[in-house]
Protein backbone atom coordinates (compact mmCIF):
# COMPACT_ATOMS: atom_id res chain seq x y z
CA UNK A 1 0.00 0.00 0.00
CA UNK A 2 0.83 3.39 -1.04
CA UNK A 3 -0.08 6.57 1.27
CA UNK A 4 0.53 9.79 -0.55
CA UNK A 5 0.10 13.27 0.98
CA UNK A 6 0.51 11.60 4.63
CA UNK A 7 0.85 13.79 7.26
CA UNK A 8 4.37 13.69 8.61
CA UNK A 9 3.43 15.42 12.09
CA UNK A 10 6.07 13.85 15.13
CA UNK A 11 2.92 12.21 16.61
CA UNK A 12 2.21 10.66 13.39
CA UNK A 13 5.85 9.03 13.17
CA UNK A 14 5.31 7.57 16.32
CA UNK A 15 2.96 5.60 15.13
CA UNK A 16 4.75 4.42 12.43
CA UNK A 17 7.62 3.52 14.32
CA UNK A 18 5.33 1.77 17.04
CA UNK A 19 3.79 -0.58 14.48
CA UNK A 20 7.46 -1.22 12.91
CA UNK A 21 8.46 -2.13 16.19
CA UNK A 22 5.86 -4.42 16.59
CA UNK A 23 6.36 -6.23 13.65
CA UNK A 24 4.72 -3.80 10.59
CA UNK A 25 7.29 -2.80 7.56
CA UNK A 26 6.80 0.96 6.97
CA UNK A 27 9.35 3.30 5.06
CA UNK A 28 8.81 6.44 4.38
CA UNK A 29 8.14 7.58 8.06
CA UNK A 30 8.33 11.37 8.64
CA UNK A 31 8.18 12.12 4.94
CA UNK A 32 4.57 12.47 2.55
CA UNK A 33 4.71 9.13 0.98
CA UNK A 34 4.41 6.19 3.17
CA UNK A 35 5.12 2.76 1.65
CA UNK A 36 3.53 -0.32 3.71
CA UNK A 37 4.41 -3.83 2.90
CA UNK A 38 1.62 -6.55 4.47
CA UNK A 39 2.38 -8.82 7.39
CA UNK A 40 0.92 -11.47 8.36
CA UNK A 41 0.61 -10.10 12.19
CA UNK A 42 1.78 -8.19 14.72
CA UNK A 43 3.49 -8.38 18.27
CA UNK A 44 3.98 -6.54 21.79
CA UNK A 45 6.58 -4.41 21.99
CA UNK A 46 7.48 -1.70 24.64
CA UNK A 47 7.71 2.09 22.98
CA UNK A 48 7.87 5.35 24.74
CA UNK A 49 5.80 7.98 23.15
CA UNK A 50 7.73 11.36 22.38
CA UNK A 51 6.69 14.62 23.65
CA UNK A 52 3.73 16.85 22.40
CA UNK A 53 4.92 19.69 20.70
CA UNK A 54 2.20 21.65 20.91
CA UNK A 55 1.81 21.20 24.56
CA UNK A 56 5.38 22.29 25.04
CA UNK A 57 4.60 25.18 22.81
CA UNK A 58 2.00 26.32 24.94
CA UNK A 59 3.95 26.49 28.49
CA UNK A 60 6.35 28.68 25.68
CA UNK A 61 3.52 31.05 25.05
CA UNK A 62 2.92 31.01 28.79
CA UNK A 63 6.08 31.88 30.08
CA UNK A 64 6.72 34.67 27.16
CA UNK A 65 3.15 36.03 27.79
CA UNK A 66 3.46 36.55 31.60
CA UNK A 67 7.47 37.38 31.34
CA UNK A 68 8.45 34.71 33.14
CA UNK A 69 11.28 32.08 32.59
CA UNK A 70 10.58 27.98 32.31
CA UNK A 71 12.90 25.05 31.98
CA UNK A 72 10.85 22.18 30.03
CA UNK A 73 12.48 18.43 29.95
CA UNK A 74 12.15 16.01 27.82
CA UNK A 75 11.82 18.47 24.47
CA UNK A 76 13.02 16.68 21.39
CA UNK A 77 14.87 20.15 19.70
CA UNK A 78 13.62 18.79 15.87
CA UNK A 79 10.29 19.27 16.59
CA UNK A 80 10.76 23.24 17.62
CA UNK A 81 12.10 24.81 14.71
CA UNK A 82 8.80 25.53 12.90
CA UNK A 83 7.45 26.65 16.31
CA UNK A 84 11.16 28.74 17.15
CA UNK A 85 10.48 30.76 13.74
CA UNK A 86 6.87 31.59 14.53
CA UNK A 87 7.81 33.35 18.31
CA UNK A 88 11.15 34.42 16.48
CA UNK A 89 8.96 36.72 14.80
CA UNK A 90 7.49 37.85 18.40
CA UNK A 91 10.67 38.51 19.39
CA UNK A 92 10.61 35.39 21.64
CA UNK A 93 13.37 32.96 21.96
CA UNK A 94 14.77 30.25 23.70
CA UNK A 95 17.92 27.57 24.09
CA UNK A 96 17.99 23.70 24.45
CA UNK A 97 20.37 22.01 25.89
CA UNK A 98 20.09 18.04 25.55
CA UNK A 99 16.52 17.47 25.99
CA UNK A 100 16.04 20.48 28.50
CA UNK A 101 14.53 23.63 26.90
CA UNK A 102 14.83 26.91 28.73
CA UNK A 103 12.61 30.03 28.11
CA UNK A 104 14.75 32.71 29.13
CA UNK A 105 13.15 35.62 31.60
CA UNK A 106 14.41 38.49 29.30
CA UNK A 107 13.07 38.35 26.18
CA UNK A 108 12.68 41.49 23.20
CA UNK A 109 8.88 41.07 22.94
CA UNK A 110 9.09 43.13 19.46
CA UNK A 111 7.26 42.25 16.97
CA UNK A 112 10.43 41.68 14.16
CA UNK A 113 9.38 43.58 10.95
CA UNK A 114 9.83 42.01 6.99
CA UNK A 115 11.44 42.76 4.76
CA UNK A 116 10.57 46.41 4.24
CA UNK A 117 8.93 47.06 7.33
CA UNK A 118 6.22 45.45 6.36
CA UNK A 119 3.72 43.95 9.13
CA UNK A 120 4.92 39.58 9.42
CA UNK A 121 1.99 37.02 9.32
CA UNK A 122 2.37 34.06 11.57
CA UNK A 123 0.43 31.25 9.46
CA UNK A 124 0.11 27.60 9.97
CA UNK A 125 0.58 24.76 7.44
CA UNK A 126 0.70 21.21 7.24
CA UNK A 127 4.01 19.56 9.15
CA UNK A 128 6.99 20.86 8.84
CA UNK A 129 5.03 23.91 8.93
CA UNK A 130 3.82 25.81 12.05
CA UNK A 131 1.37 23.96 13.39
CA UNK A 132 -2.37 25.37 13.41
CA UNK A 133 -3.25 24.09 17.45
CA UNK A 134 -0.62 26.97 18.28
CA UNK A 135 -2.08 29.80 16.45
CA UNK A 136 -4.92 30.64 19.57
CA UNK A 137 -1.46 30.30 21.86
CA UNK A 138 0.23 32.88 19.74
CA UNK A 139 -2.67 34.92 19.30
CA UNK A 140 -2.64 35.65 23.27
CA UNK A 141 0.82 35.91 23.07
CA UNK A 142 0.73 38.86 20.38
CA UNK A 143 -0.99 41.04 22.42
CA UNK A 144 1.95 40.89 24.99
CA UNK A 145 4.25 42.05 22.58
CA UNK A 146 5.09 45.89 21.05
CA UNK A 147 4.32 45.66 17.58
CA UNK A 148 1.25 44.66 14.73
CA UNK A 149 1.12 41.10 13.33
CA UNK A 150 -1.03 39.38 11.36
CA UNK A 151 -1.95 36.01 12.43
CA UNK A 152 -3.59 33.43 9.71
CA UNK A 153 -5.24 30.50 10.30
CA UNK A 154 -5.25 28.17 6.87
CA UNK A 155 -6.10 24.87 7.84
CA UNK A 156 -9.14 24.96 9.84
CA UNK A 157 -12.86 26.71 10.26
CA UNK A 158 -14.08 28.78 13.18
CA UNK A 159 -10.77 28.89 14.71
CA UNK A 160 -10.39 32.48 15.37
CA UNK A 161 -13.71 33.62 16.49
CA UNK A 162 -12.96 33.14 20.23
CA UNK A 163 -10.62 36.57 19.72
CA UNK A 164 -13.88 38.40 20.91
CA UNK A 165 -12.92 37.22 24.04
CA UNK A 166 -9.66 38.35 23.93
CA UNK A 167 -11.01 41.99 22.91
CA UNK A 168 -13.30 41.51 25.64
CA UNK A 169 -10.42 41.30 28.01
CA UNK A 170 -9.25 44.73 26.98
CA UNK A 171 -7.18 42.86 23.48
CA UNK A 172 -6.52 44.73 20.02
CA UNK A 173 -7.80 42.24 17.86
CA UNK A 174 -9.25 43.37 14.41
CA UNK A 175 -11.06 40.16 12.73
CA UNK A 176 -10.63 40.45 8.76
CA UNK A 177 -12.58 37.38 8.40
CA UNK A 178 -12.83 34.30 9.63
CA UNK A 179 -9.43 33.21 8.61
CA UNK A 180 -7.72 36.29 10.13
CA UNK A 181 -6.99 38.54 12.44
CA UNK A 182 -4.28 41.79 13.17
CA UNK A 183 -3.33 41.75 16.83
CA UNK A 184 -1.74 45.16 17.98
CA UNK A 185 0.31 45.15 20.99
CA UNK A 186 1.32 45.42 23.75
CA UNK A 187 -1.87 46.16 25.52
CA UNK A 188 -3.21 45.55 29.44
CA UNK A 189 -5.57 42.50 29.61
CA UNK A 190 -8.04 42.61 32.64
CA UNK A 191 -10.07 39.68 34.10
CA UNK A 192 -13.49 38.22 32.26
CA UNK A 193 -15.75 35.65 32.53
CA UNK A 194 -14.86 33.13 29.87
CA UNK A 195 -15.77 30.30 28.49
CA UNK A 196 -13.69 27.52 26.50
CA UNK A 197 -14.92 26.78 22.96
CA UNK A 198 -11.97 23.81 22.46
CA UNK A 199 -8.54 22.73 23.64
CA UNK A 200 -6.67 25.12 22.46
CA UNK A 201 -8.98 28.22 22.31
CA UNK A 202 -9.07 27.31 26.48
CA UNK A 203 -5.56 27.25 26.77
CA UNK A 204 -5.10 30.73 24.97
CA UNK A 205 -8.02 32.10 27.41
CA UNK A 206 -6.27 30.53 29.98
CA UNK A 207 -2.66 32.01 29.20
CA UNK A 208 -4.80 35.44 28.56
CA UNK A 209 -6.31 35.21 32.61
CA UNK A 210 -2.44 34.80 34.08
CA UNK A 211 -1.18 37.83 31.91
CA UNK A 212 -4.29 40.03 32.72
CA UNK A 213 -5.32 42.16 35.98
CA UNK A 214 -7.79 40.55 38.18
CA UNK A 215 -9.64 37.56 38.14
CA UNK A 216 -11.01 35.83 35.42
CA UNK A 217 -13.75 32.63 35.44
CA UNK A 218 -12.98 30.16 33.00
CA UNK A 219 -15.95 27.52 31.61
CA UNK A 220 -16.12 24.67 29.69
CA UNK A 221 -12.27 23.51 31.45
CA UNK A 222 -12.98 20.24 30.58
CA UNK A 223 -11.91 20.62 26.74
CA UNK A 224 -8.90 21.99 28.47
CA UNK A 225 -7.54 18.69 30.57
CA UNK A 226 -8.31 16.64 27.27
CA UNK A 227 -4.94 17.95 26.00
CA UNK A 228 -3.21 19.13 29.47
CA UNK A 229 -2.49 16.47 31.75
CA UNK A 230 -3.19 18.01 35.57
CA UNK A 231 -3.55 21.34 34.37
CA UNK A 232 -3.87 22.88 37.55
CA UNK A 233 -1.45 21.42 39.31
CA UNK A 234 1.27 21.78 36.96
CA UNK A 235 0.10 25.77 37.12
CA UNK A 236 0.16 26.09 40.57
CA UNK A 237 3.91 24.85 40.85
CA UNK A 238 4.64 27.95 38.62
CA UNK A 239 3.27 30.41 40.75
CA UNK A 240 0.33 31.12 39.08
CA UNK A 241 -3.19 32.06 40.98
CA UNK A 242 -4.95 29.38 39.88
CA UNK A 243 -8.39 27.09 41.26
CA UNK A 244 -10.18 25.17 39.70
CA UNK A 245 -13.74 25.06 41.40
CA UNK A 246 -16.61 22.73 41.09
CA UNK A 247 -20.00 24.30 40.55
CA UNK A 248 -22.78 22.96 43.12
CA UNK A 249 -25.21 21.03 41.70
Amino acid sequence: TTITNAASEPHVQDLCNMLNAMGAKISGVGSNILEIDGVAELHGCTYRIGPDYMEIGSFIGLAAATRGSISIKGVNPRDMRPIKLAFGKLGITWHIEGDVLTVPETQSMQVNTDLGGMIPKIDDSPWPGFPPDLTSIMTVVATQVDGTVLIHEKMFESRMFFVDKLISMGARITLCDPHRAVVSGACTLHGDKLVSPDVRAGMAMIIAAMAARGESIISNVYQVERGYENLTERLQSLGAHITKVYPEE
